[in-house]
């Protein structure tokens, strides 16, 4: 039998139980092992209850101080009654500066105690009984999150200006510098708001015609690395030049906007317009692409799809760590490419004399290293557009495969 004896307007706050007779202290925290939220009790005494139903800021520590033992008990392990039972008098009966010695000795949930409403001034000075003299039932989670974003920049170092702070709060990473960014005005003060629209002005007139392409190689929807480095620099240098005063951690978050909404424009596009920005055209009548793991698929001119497209869609669906060469052949002309996105080359293969009476064909191959996916992309529309003779000026080809191995472990120790 259980019955509630007391319980505070929010719903997080710990309640006291009476359960069989006896008085406990309840409360949820944590998940098990299917994500349910786990509930946990621990016996308390009469003049306990009193204390917790009188006086907020003290019944608000003892939740604080049991939290780091939840936490412990994970998702399937009991709660240690004995130290939670073993705060009881010294959070909810000592003196204040008893209590303020305790918190400096012992773990504790700082959160808890800032979304409801504890002064964080106090609390960094090791004062929590006076931190919570206006403590709230209420909780302002996001309060909490402020305060929690702002402590780990100051462990990196980093202080926020006025200007720092909108910018961030512009792109909706003040709290989650992870989260993607967006453009968020009504977060940021009204009197700030020209100031940031102006740097974003900045940033965007210094990426104006630069592009992050498709990079099929690491999935469908996967973008050029290569391209988003470049522009985070065109735009972090022109920000920098502009406002040499602003926090990296700003300069970062607009960078970071300019090339994540590139990105999306990108994914959003389709791999045909990846070929109109290399510029090819196909001449091709018919290919055959395949891959590593033999799988192949055809095209022949007509296709509602250009070749280069349709080759890029199938590394894009086909592409994994263990499936990294990729061919693209043209039976037809006896020429053809395999591309070794492991490492970076690329090889183009045509037919010297064809097999006759039993003999094996002769081809001739040559190597060619390749400089990241905007060189792949270069290559293939080549190719396509006009066979192995079209591929001269887009490569240094090296007929043998010893000199071009050796070309190819300098530029990997060069860096």
């Amino acid at each position: 039998m259980r019955d509630i004896v007391f319980a505070r307007r929010s719903g997080w706050i710990p309640n006291v139980i009476r359960e069989d007779g006896e008085l406990k202290l309840m409360l949820g925290a944590g998940a098990d092992a299917n994500h349910e939220p786990r509930t946990f009790t621990f016996p308390i005494g009469e003049a306990h209850l009193t204390v917790i139903q009188e006086d907020l800021a003290r019944h608000l520590l003892l939740w604080s101080a049991v939290l780091p033992l939840c936490d412990a008990a994970g998702t399937r392990g009991r709660l240690d009654e004995e130290a939670a039972v073993a705060l009881l008098d010294p959070v909810l009966l000592s003196a204040p500066e008893d209590v303020d010695a305790l918190f400096r000795r012992i773990p504790w949930d700082r959160a808890r105690l800032v979304a409801h409403g504890a002064d964080t001034r106090l609390l960094e000075r090791g004062q929590v009984c006076a931190a919570l003299r206006a403590a709230t039932e209420t909780s302002d989670g996001k309060r909490a999150q402020e305060d929690h974003a702002h402590r780990r920049r100051a462990e990196r170092g980093v202080v926020l200006g006025p200007l720092d702070t909108a910018l961030l709060k512009y792109t909706g990473q003040y709290l989650h510098g992870a989260a993607v960014p967006k453009r968020i005005p009504g977060a940021v003060d009204p009197a700030l708001l020209p100031e940031v629209v102006r740097v974003i002005a900045t940033a965007e007139q210094a990426c104006a015609g630069m592009r992050i392409g498709r990079d099929p190689r690491r999935g469908k929807r996967a973008t050029d690395k290569r391209d988003w480095d470049r522009m985070a620099k065109a735009v972090e240098t022109a920000v920098r030049r502009a406002r040499p005063g602003l926090a990296e951690d700003a300069v970062r978050t607009v960078s970071f906007l300019m090339c994540s909404e590139a990105a999306e424009r990108a994914r959003n596009s389709s791999l045909d317009d990846d070929e109109e920005a290399v510029g090819g055209s196909a001449r091709k009548t018919a290919l055959s692409f395949t891959d590593d793991k033999g799988v192949e698929r055809k095209w022949r001119r007509g296709h509602p799809r250009t070749a280069t497209a349709e080759f890029w869609e199938f590394v894009g669906e086909r592409s994994a760590g263990d499936n990294e060469v990729f061919t693209i052949e043209d039976e037809e002309m006896g020429e053809g490419v395999q591309l070794h996105f492991y490492a970076d080359s690329i090889a183009r293969v045509t037919t010297v004399r064809k097999g006759e009476g039993g003999s094996d064909p002769e081809y001739r191959v040559e190597y060619s290293l390749v400089d990241g996916m905007d060189g792949y992309r270069k290559l293939v529309s080549a190719f396509v557009g006009g066979g192995c003779a079209a591929l001269g000026p887009y490569g240094s080809w090296i007929p043998d495969a010893a000199e071009f191995e050796r070309a190819r472990r300098r530029r990997r120790a060069a860096g």
